[in-house]
C-alpha cells in the first residue's frame, strides 16, 4: 500500500474563473511547480484526475441544479448563484473533474491502494445541494460523504476544515446528521463571507454536539490555532470516525488578498500530521485532504506542499 497519493493533472487546472479572478486556473500550476521543486514526487504516488458521472453528482445535488450547470456550461453566460460564481464554457466538465477526482481518491483509500490522498483543486465547500456559492460549483466534499455511505457503508465521518471561510455548504446540509462530525476553524463571520459558523452552532436535533465551529479573530496566527487544536483532537477522538476528510484551504495564511488571518504553513503541517495520527488510530489511516481556497499563489503552494510532506 502506498502511504500518500497526490492527484494532479490538467483536468483539475481547468476549474477556475479566468485571468485576474482570485480563483484562477493558475492555482493548480502554482502548487505543481512547488511540488516538483521540493521533490515531493519522489516520496508519494501520483495519480491522474477522473470525471464524476451525473449519477454521482446526484447523490448530493438536485437534478434541477445539475441541469442548470450543464445548460450554462454550453453558453458560458450568467451566474450559477446570486452573483459570486460565474458560469464559463466547460464549467460542468471542470466541476465533474473535481468531484470525480475526489471520488477516485475515496475509492483508492477504501480499496487499500493508498492510506492518504491529497487533491489541490478540491474541497469546494460552499456549494449547496441546489446552487453554487462562493466560487464552488459542485460540492465534492458533500458528494464524498454521500458516496462513502452509499457505496462503502461508512457511517461515522469526520470533516475538518481550516479554510478561512466557513464550510457552510457542508455544515448546513449535514447540520441534522449526528454521524457527520464537523470541525471548522474559520475567520469570524462578522468580518468575512459567508458570515456563518458561530460557536453556538453545534448541530440540530439528534446532531447537537457533533459540530464544532471555531471562529477566529482577524490576524489570529499559528499559536492560537495550535492551542485550540488540542480541543479538536479530543473531539475527533471521542467520535471514533471511520474516515477523515480534511479541507486545508490556504487562504488562512497571512497575506491572502481576500482574508485576514495570519497562519503560516506550519499550522497546515501541524493539522495534517495530527490528522494522520488520528486516522491511523481510528480508521486505518483513511485521510483525504482537499486544497480548498487560497488566493495568494505563493501561500497555497507552501501550505499544500507542507500538507503533502506531513502526510507522506
Amino acid at each position: 500500500m502506498t502511504n500518500t497519493t497526490v492527484f494532479i493533472g490538467e483536468q483539475l487546472a481547468d476549474y477556475g474563473f479566468g485571468v485576474g479572478h482570485p480563483f484562477g486556473m493558475d492555482r493548480h500550476a502554482a502548487f505543481v511547480d512547488a511540488f516538483y521543486l521540493q521533490a515531493l514526487d519522489k516520496v508519494v504516488r501520483i495519480a491522474a484526475p477522473e470525471v464524476a458521472t451525473e449519477q454521482q453528482l446526484a447523490s448530493f445535488h438536485t437534478q434541477v441544479y445539475i441541469d442548470q450547470v450543464k445548460e450554462q456550461s454550453v453558453t458560458g453566460q450568467g451566474f450559477l448563484d446570486c452573483g459570486d460564481t460565474p458560469a464559463f464554457k466547460g464549467v460542468f466538465e471542470a466541476g465533474c473533474a473535481v468531484v470525480g477526482t475526489t471520488l477516485a481518491a475515496v475509492r483508492d483509500i477504501m480499496q487499500g491502494t493508498t492510506k492518504h490522498a491529497f487533491i489541490p483543486i478540491a474541497g469546494l465547500h460552499h456549494a449547496r445541494r441546489n446552487t453554487a456559492a462562493g466560487f464552488c460549483v459542485f460540492n465534492d466534499c458533500g458528494v464524498a460523504i454521500e458516496i462513502l455511505r452509499k457505496e462503502y457503508d461508512i457511517r461515522k465521518i469526520a470533516y475538518v476544515d481550516i479554510d478561512a471561510h466557513h464550510g457552510d455548504g457542508v455544515f448546513y446540509e449535514f447540520e441534522n446528521d449526528p454521524a457527520l462530525v464537523f470541525v471548522d476553524f474559520h475567520e469570524d463571520g462578522r468580518f468575512l463571507y459567508p458570515g456563518t459558523g458561530k460557536a453556538e452552532e453545534t448541530g440540530r436535533g439528534l446532531a447537537v454536539g457533533t459540530k464544532l465551529n471555531i471562529p477566529m479573530p482577524p490576524n489570529a496566527g499559528d499559536d492560537r490555532f495550535i492551542i485550540l487544536w488540542e480541543e479538536v483532537e479530543h473531539f475527533i477522538s471521542s467520535a471514533k470516525p471511520e474516515f477523515i476528510l480534511f479541507q486545508c484551504g490556504a487562504d488562512s495564511l497571512g497575506g491572502d488578498p481576500i482574508t485576514h488571518l495570519n497562519y503560516t504553513k506550519a499550522a497546515h503541517a501541524h493539522a495534517a500530521k495530527r490528522l494522520c495520527a488520528l486516522a491511523n488510530t481510528h480508521c486505518h489511516g483513511r485521510l483525504l485532504a482537499m486544497g480548498g481556497g487560497g488566493y495568494n499563489r505563493v501561500n497555497l503552494a507552501q501550505a499544500w506542499c507542507a500538507v503533502v510532506d506531513a502526510m507522506r
